[in-house]
């Protein structure tokens, strides 16, 4: 079994190249939640809807969010009647986020929901939320304290970052069967995703990094970062906030004492040796997943980097 840590578009993309390569159905997607936030009353849960919609080939491609061919009917009455309206949301989006709210508040958990959204849209993948219980992601920035998707979304990404914080992290507990599946994977794949709030929630909680560092299988990340610059979000700014150059290098630092393995762009070929003195094996090709033929390249080449660990002695 193959096991994914998730963030959004990138990571979806990743997985969409990863099923070029090998059956779906050893797949394990386990998905950052901290971007999850209520608002319109609604359980909003982007990441999940993102994987979910791109591996059900429902997503908007253009936007990398969203589905395709949708509409905002309710979107712009909610505007009109009142409501806060930077966050988007579309008509066949919104059933997603009304079914998910009934389903939560029948006692139903949000794993439970995540695998009965994926059975209904035909994704075989095995999709799973990072926890069950709420860690929502807070940035620290000069004008207060505020959800991730409000410093993304509402402002842009244009306040200055100070810090991030993982609210409840302490009392979350992972999702129900993740220590397992970390215990029995083959390969533990870290997606081409932010580092600090798409995979960083992940491994904040409790008990998670251990088993990941307890675990026999190769771990092995694609670096989110080419030439110096993210390809796609707001990654920058926020490794700079922790600490973590932005480079290469630094999505390598930003997993120390679990990585086997680093895919970076060819770009970046002469950070190999640097990376290399950190323990790391590095894998250099083309990371920029324009089409599928480079999303399978790309998941190709990171299931071989995670093949060719040393055995251990």
């Amino acid at each position: 079994m193959i096991l994914v840590l998730a963030g959004g578009v990138g990571a979806a993309r990743f997985i969409e190249g990863l099923v070029q390569v090998v059956p779906p159905e050893t797949i394990t997607a386990v998905v950052n939640t901290g971007d999850d936030m209520e608002l319109h009353g609604l359980k909003i849960s982007p990441d999940l809807d993102i994987v979910t919609c791109t591996l059900a080939d429902l997503i908007d491609r253009e936007q990398g969010w969203g589905i395709i061919g949708d509409t905002d009917e309710c979107m712009s009455w909610l505007v009109k009647l009142g409501g806060p309206g930077w966050f988007k949301l579309g008509d066949r989006d919104l059933a997603l986020h009304i079914r998910r709210t009934a389903m939560l508040r029948e006692g139903r958990t949000l794993s439970e929901v995540a695998d009965s959204f994926r059975q209904a849209l035909g994704v075989a993948v095995r999709i799973m939320p990072m926890s069950d219980d709420p860690v929502p992601t807070h940035i620290l920035t000069d004008a207060g304290e505020m959800h991730f998707e409000e410093y993304f979304v509402r402002h842009r990404a244009q306040n200055e970052v100070r810090g991030v914080r993982y609210v409840g992290v302490g009392k979350a507990r992972p999702a129900p069967g993740l220590l397992e599946l970390i215990a029995t994977a083959e390969v533990i794949l870290i997606a081409p995703s932010n580092p600090v709030v798409s995979v960083g929630p992940i491994l904040a909680i409790p008990g998670v990094r251990e088993a990941i560092m307890a675990s026999p299988a190769p771990v092995v990340t694609v670096s989110p970062i080419v030439g110096g610059a993210a390809i796609k979000g707001p990654a920058a700014p926020l490794m700079r906030a922790v600490g973590l150059e932005v480079s290469a290098v630094g999505a390598a630092k930003a997993y120390a004492g679990l990585l086997d393995g680093i895919v970076i762009d060819q770009v970046d070929a002469h950070l190999a040796q640097q990376i290399e003195a950190l323990g790391v094996r590095v894998a250099v090709t083309d990371t920029i997943m324009r089409g599928p033929a480079e999303k399978a390249n790309l998941a190709r080449v990171a299931l071989q980097l995670a093949e060719a660990r040393p055995a251990a002695v």
